[in-house]
């Protein structure tokens, strides 16, 4: 029965995945039992079942008794999803960081032993900055979620009752675990690359074959100072992809969760991209003194005009893939309803 499913549902996505399969199973079993023993061998009526969810108790306070009551950082409901991610982020950042080593060993040979010591340095400082920002992603949703208990908590007692049950969630509205992955890998790559691979942002060239120089498009002198909203806006995309991970659903809450980060991000890019100091004010003038560029030709007048309007275009791009990632997820909830 549907009542069943949504009760049992509710109990196993409290529980570790590992752990969520065999206790279903467990649980649908002894229902089963308990509604065999109580109408003997006569039909099984709907308040029937709602008698037997009632004696077994509130979701909650079950998955409780399956895995304990004892308080965490980061709890069992939500450990197989940290460790999933942990290991994500600390694969990605090493893989950028590696990539930027040999990218530099490329281009640049002779430099190799500061190369070397440029990516251990790297990985001592980028591996502890993935490590501390899953660590910090999962455990605000775990106090987020604790909160929240705690002010149920502080209503009004109400007996609870079967008919509370969420509705298993319809196949539309369910979050994917493949996107939420890849949305997390997305963020992490970002973020190492922003903050050990910058130098590589810019136009390349080489002569006669080899490497001769970067024109870089971000302004050294400033960029720095304008790090830490990149790393906020890609940080609070973390725990909106972790959320939708842990979630597993489209809810209104995770809609206006996602919009309230969506937002945040949103002010963060006006604040890098449309702020002219982020960028290279050199720029065309390096692209001249290379030899790449005759001043007031065609090509010079294409690419500066490419080169203005690049911010804009930047920021209409992130604009529309954070707004559409709100509109995406109301439309996924209205489906699934």
């Amino acid at each position: 029965m549907e009542m069943i499913e949504r009760y049992v549902y509710a109990v196993t996505q409290l529980l570790p995945q590992s752990q969520r399969e065999d206790i279903a199973k467990e649980l649908r079993s002894l229902i089963e039992d308990m509604l065999d023993e109580r109408v003997q061998d006569g039909k099984v009526t709907e308040k029937d079942v709602e008698e037997v969810l009632l004696e077994l108790g509130e979701p909650r306070k079950l998955a409780n008794k399956y895995r304990g009551t004892n308080r965490y950082l980061i709890g069992p409901e939500l450990f197989d999803h940290y460790v999933m991610v942990l290991k994500i982020a600390l694969i990605a950042s090493s893989a950028v960081m590696g990539v930027s080593f040999i990218i530099g060993i490329i281009l640049d040979p002779p430099s190799i032993l500061q190369t070397f010591i440029s990516f251990i340095i790297s990985l001592v400082t980028g591996l502890p900055m993935a490590f501390g920002w899953t660590t910090f992603a999962f455990a605000v949703i775990q106090f987020a979620g604790n909160t929240h208990l705690k002010k149920k908590e502080l209503q009004p007692k109400r007996s609870w009752k079967p008919s509370d049950l969420p509705p298993v969630p319809h196949p539309k509205g369910r979050v994917k675990r493949g996107e939420a992955i890849t949305g997390i890998v997305f963020y992490i790559i970002c973020i190492a690359v922003f903050v050990f691979s910058s130098e590589y942002f810019g136009v390349w060239f080489f002569e006669n074959g080899k490497f001769k120089e970067v024109i870089p498009f971000f302004n050294e002198e400033y960029y720095g100072y304008y790090l830490l909203f990149i790393l906020l806006i890609f940080g609070f995309g973390i725990i909106k992809e972790c959320l939708k991970m842990v979630y597993g659903r489209w809810t209104m809450q995770l809609v206006l969760f996602t919009a309230v980060v969506n937002i945040i991000s949103i002010i963060g890019l006006i604040i890098v991209i449309a702020e002219p100091a982020v960028w290279n004010p050199n720029f065309m003038t390096q692209l001249v003194e290379s030899g790449q560029l005759v001043p007031h030709s065609d090509a010079f007048k294409t690419i500066g005009i490419i080169w203005e309007q690049a911010t804009l275009w930047l920021l209409i791009l992130f604009l529309f893939a954070l707004v559409w990632d709100i509109i995406d997820g109301f439309i996924r909830v209205r489906k699934s309803r």
